[in-house]
Parts: structure tokens; C-alpha cells; sequence
């Protein structure tokens, strides 16, 4: 019997997993559980028999490929998929997917809160002001930075969005204005939102040359990955500008430094929040099961990140 391990040392909730077993028995198939492991070792005895495997932050590396003999495909139930060597698990002759736009809500919704916190001044009782009528720029228009676009126009603002792989004309038809370059972009918006991966292209690219563009009184917000950030260069530009703000729901490598020399200028979540919610918890774990189904069943790779 095909049998999918769900491993996972911070569990799904209930509910989850109880529409994952749903889908999973409903095909025929056998779920096995690993929640809450402690060391690397259980998670390599656990995959020793896996047809198919489901996690959320965990990460999947050629040592964890190697233990599993038996594994076709490997599922992050979420977004971002930095955590499975890609290159290890086509080598391996393992299929890895994401679950792209099940949490896209949920990262939107916290976007915005944290704008709202921010131009709110951390709600710490002195005047702020408002986002209706500003400009925001959305770094990367999928999944996430068109829900981002849709909340914001609810607030009342003026979005703008650069993205080199996405039609400017896909961008129109969501009512937001496309730039031609990620400069045009920073140079024109006072608020920007960042959407990317953590690429060879990406990493460390979000620095002091790029940000420093940005009009007076700019608000940096990421809930994206910690990696696109040139920590050094932002933390330059930030003592030289004391009008920018960066937020995020990433900490940085310095964040104890960023909190000491920007208070009140800077903020990060105590961990990465985007995805927090039981929703998104719900939606990323039954599509990861799906996606397993259609893929042993009909050779469904619609999802595959690894080539």
C-alpha cells in the first residue's frame, strides 16, 4: 500500500490533519504521522518506507533523500520551498512541490496590518497617518502580491507592481499600475511590499542603493524571506535616512542591533507569521494531500519546482 508520511516538528492542527487523512484514505492509501520530533534521526527512520512525504518548515536534505528508498514526491505544504534540496531530490528521482497561493491570504491580511501598525506609529499613542490615497508598490506580483493588491485597494490605495515574469497587461486587468523596473518602482511608491524568493538572483538584493530610492518618509515591509535582504546596507541607509521604516515578519541576522539603533523605526514579528493562521494551516496540508493523490494516480506535476 502507497504510504504517506506527514513529518512535521511543528504539527498541522486537528482539523488538518483530519482532512489530510480524508484524502489520503480516500485514495486507497496508508497516512503514518511524525509530529513534534526532536532529533534529525526520527525524521530519517520515519521516511524509510515513504511513498510520499508532506511537510511545512522540516527541512529535506540528501541525507533525509538518502533514508527514503522508497520516496516519489515530497510536498511543502505552503508557499516557499527553500527548505528541500532541489537538486538532491532530482537526483534522487523524487518529484518536489509547493502548495502556491493557499496562504496567499493570510500573508496579505498580515501585510496590511503591518502597514497599519507602522504609519500608526506602533500605536504608541502619538499622531500617525493614513494609507488611503498612498502609493504602494508590490515587488513581485503572484499569488501573495495580488491578494496584497486587492486589500490595499480596499484601504484606498494606489498600487503599483514590478514583476519582470508577469504580463503588464495581467497586472492592469487586477487594477494595478505596472512599472517598468524595479528602480521606477522604489523611485515612485512610498510604501513597498516585497513578494520575492530567496534566489541566486534575489538574495541580498533588497540593499542600500535599491531602498534609497524611496520617496520621504518610506516604509519598507517584508513578509517574504529573510535572505533578499542586504542587512549591512539597509542598516546603513537607516542611520543615514531617519525617515525609512522597515518592517517585517522575518528577523534579521540583526535584529538585536536593528531594534537598538531604529526603535521606532523598526519592527519584526517574534517568528515568521505570514501563514499563522488555522486557515492557511488548513488549506496548504489538504492541497499538499491532493496534489500527492493526483500525482501517484495520474502523473499530476502541475506543482513540481525541481526539474
Amino acid at each position: 500500500m502507497t504510504k504517506v508520511l506527514v513529518a512535521t516538528e511543528k504539527p498541522f492542527a486537528k482539523v488538518a490533519i483530519d482532512g489530510i487523512r480524508k484524502e489520503v484514505e480516500a485514495a486507497g492509501f496508508e497516512l503514518a504521522l511524525l509530529e513534534k520530533y526532536t532529533e534529525k534521526k526520527q525524521l530519517l527512520d520515519a521516511v524509510a518506507d515513504a511513498d510520499a512525504l508532506i511537510i511545512r518548515s522540516d527541512k529535506v536534505d540528501a541525507e533525509v533523500l538518502d533514508a527514503a528508498k522508497k520516496l516519489r514526491i515530497v510536498v511543502r505544504a505552503g508557499a516557499g520551498y527553500d527548505n528541500i534540496d532541489l537538486a538532491a531530490a532530482t537526483a534522487h528521482n523524487v518529484v518536489a512541490m509547493n502548495t502556491p497561493g493557499q496562504n496567499a491570504n493570510a500573508v496579505a491580511e498580515l501585510a496590511l496590518g503591518l502597514l497599519v501598525y507602522a504609519v500608526r506609529n506602533f500605536y504608541n499613542g502619538t499622531s500617525g497617518s493614513e494609507l488611503m490615497g498612498k502609493k504602494l508598490g508590490i515587488h513581485a506580483f503572484g499569488n501573495v502580491g495580488r491578494n496584497v493588491a486587492r486589500v490595499a485597494q480596499g484601504f484606498g490605495m494606489e498600487v503599483y507592481a514590478f514583476d519582470a515574469y508577469c504580463p503588464a497587461d495581467v497586472i492592469e486587468a487586477a487594477g494595478v499600475k505596472p512599472v517598468k523596473s524595479v528602480e521606477e518602482l522604489y523611485e515612485t511608491c512610498q510604501f513597498i511590499s516585497l513578494h520575492i524568493p530567496a534566489t541566486a538572483e534575489t538574495k541580498g538584493s533588497i540593499g542600500y542603493d535599491l531602498v534609497g530610492k524611496m520617496p520621504k518618509n518610506g516604509v519598507l515591509l517584508n513578509t517574504a524571506r529573510k535572505e533578499v535582504i542586504d542587512e549591512a546596507g539597509l542598516a546603513k541607509l537607516l542611520e543615514e535616512r531617519q525617515d525609512l521604516r522597515y518592517i517585517t515578519d522575518i528577523k534579521p541576522d540583526a535584529d538585536a542591533e536593528y531594534a537598538e539603533k531604529f526603535a521606532g523605526r523598526y519592527f519584526a514579528t517574534p517568528k515568521k507569521m505570514g501563514a499563522q493562521t488555522a486557515e492557511a494551516n488548513i488549506n496548504a496540508g489538504i492541497a499538499a494531500a491532493r496534489q500527492i493523490v493526483d500525482y501517484i494516480k495520474n502523473g499530476v506535476e502541475k506543482f513540481r519546482v525541481n526539474k
